[in-house]
């Protein structure tokens, strides 16, 4: 497979993004799957526009992203992106003409179609914590889940589409007191794991969480 693996640009003030770092660390070819690596910018819509260009631009069979969740101790795969972008314009954007994509046509949701089951076990096998996400939260992260979930129902139908959360890394943590970090190895080494099991079947397995 062809895979496309996006991740984004420091945001909130940090100077390193962990998901963005650990994406270069990936290797060209991971098992079968060649892989292009893009940054995106922490931006809502603007981070869509970048990955629709691109898709434009050449054939792919698979659409990853990489994010940074602060606080999360795993590697989580995203099961679902909401539809919160009818309401979040930007201020600084209300005066642009408004991709059509934001509206409220879309569906309320998309749920990812990459096996994301097979690639939380995937993840664990390879001896990274992990954990299967219900919620991708409200900021681009989910913006850009949602949005995959969109150009995938009306552009891109035959595109595999997803995202993984990372956690901080420890040079974040040093002033965060309790914050969760993994080193940028680990996340390499469960980034691949997943990637490389992208093309699977998901497995019928129960992942839920009482909390």
């Amino acid at each position: 497979m062809n895979i496309l693996v996006a991740a984004f640009d420091p945001f909130g003030g940090e100077k390193i993004n962990p998901a963005l770092e650990a994406v270069k660390s990936l290797e060209d070819t991971i098992g079968n799957h060649q892989i292009t690596k893009l940054e995106i910018p922490t931006v809502f819509h603007k981070s869509k526009q970048v990955i629709e260009q691109e898709l434009e631009q050449r054939d792919y069979d698979a659409v990853l992203v990489v994010g940074q969740a602060g606080g999360r101790f795993e590697l989580t795969p995203e099961r679902i992106g909401i539809n919160v972008d009818d309401a979040r314009i930007p201020d600084n954007e209300k005066h642009q003409p408004i991709d059509q994509s934001i509206q409220a046509e879309g569906e309320a949701a998309y749920f990812s179609n990459m096996p994301v089951k097979r690639m939380v076990e995937a993840i664990k096998e390879a001896g990274v914590p992990a954990r299967l996400s219900n919620t991708a939260g409200t900021f681009v992260c989910n913006h850009i889940l949602y949005q995959l979930g969109y150009l995938q129902a009306t552009r891109f139908s035959n595109i595999r589409f997803g995202f993984i959360h990372v956690p901080y890394v420890p040079e974040q943590v040093t002033n965060k007191p309790n914050q969760p970090s993994m080193a940028y190895e680990t996340m390499v080494k469960g980034l691949t794991a997943a990637i490389r099991v992208i093309d699977q079947q998901d497995e019928k397995v129960a992942l839920g969480e009482t909390h």
